[in-house]
């Protein structure tokens, strides 16, 4: 049986209900699609990890962090004061699994610190109701897509035994194969936005932070983005110079994993 090209996102866990299906599937539409459903589960994760971390008070450090200046955000959420911080808030005593919580918690707050001064969701709105029939009676978890030669099946089926971290990293999966996929539809020059800050390597002091703030908020994104995915090109921007300083405002999927692996 052929699949049609599509793009099909659904979640049915207690009273989060959601869900779309893309079949209009020129390349903006794909963009703007996988753009909302980014949006969508980035809204989700953080009430995911609260068996494992204690979200409320990384939350409290965010609005801390972010009435700073930007450059002195970025330096704060570098520094190995931060980090002994967070890692208070983190709920396990063996120090190899907190380290892998530490990476998802440092992605958290600085999602958090820095959407106090710079968009960190794409511009479309999230999935809210419930827009197309689920594949499952089940609680769910289910992200499919089918666009010429790109295939991908993310899903999770829960029950009584499901972790809850375990329905943050799918979602997590789900946001980084989104986030991986838009560029391509909506046309943003990764490779020139990259050139943009590619006179710095690493920003670790205050002048390359302040020199690597500089770079970002000034970019020209009208030379890397079309007018209509400008918004979204600054978010590339936005990632392209937190890995500069070894930031990311994604939520790494594969520490999660590699976390319920071992416990």
């Amino acid at each position: 049986m052929k699949i049609e090209d599509h793009i099909l996102f659904t979640a049915n866990h207690k009273n989060w209900k959601v869900g779309d299906k893309l079949l209009t599937m020129e390349e903006p539409q794909i963009a703007h699609f996988l753009a909302s459903v980014s949006n969508t589960v980035n809204l989700k994760i953080p009430e995911y990890l609260t068996e494992v971390m204690n979200v409320e008070e990384i939350m409290s450090l965010a609005e801390e962090i972010g009435e700073k200046e930007v450059w002195e955000v970025l330096k704060t959420l570098k520094s190995p004061g931060t980090s002994r911080k967070l890692n208070t808030m983190i709920f396990e005593e063996d120090k190899k699994l907190k380290k892998l919580l530490l990476d998802v918690a440092k992605a958290l707050l600085t999602r958090e610190a820095l959407s106090k001064k710079f968009p960190v969701n794409f511009p479309e709105d999230p999935i809210t109701e419930l827009r197309t029939t689920p594949m499952y009676q089940e609680e769910h978890i289910n992200f499919t897509a089918k666009h010429g030669s790109w295939i991908v099946v993310k899903r999770l089926i829960i029950d009584d035994k499901t972790p809850v971290a375990d329905i943050a990293r799918i979602l997590a999966s789900i946001n980084e194969t989104t986030v991986s996929k838009i560029p391509v539809y909506a046309g943003i020059d990764l490779k020139g936005i990259e050139e943009w800050f590619g006179d710095i390597k690493k920003a670790k002091s205050e002048s390359d932070i302040k020199a690597l703030v500089e770079k970002l908020t000034n970019i020209p994104i009208e030379r890397y983005a079309p007018k209509e995915f400008a918004e979204h090109g600054k978010l590339y921007a936005l990632r392209t110079a937190l890995q500069k300083m070894g930031l990311s405002i994604d939520i790494p999927s594969k520490s999660l994993e590699k976390y319920l692996e071992k416990v």
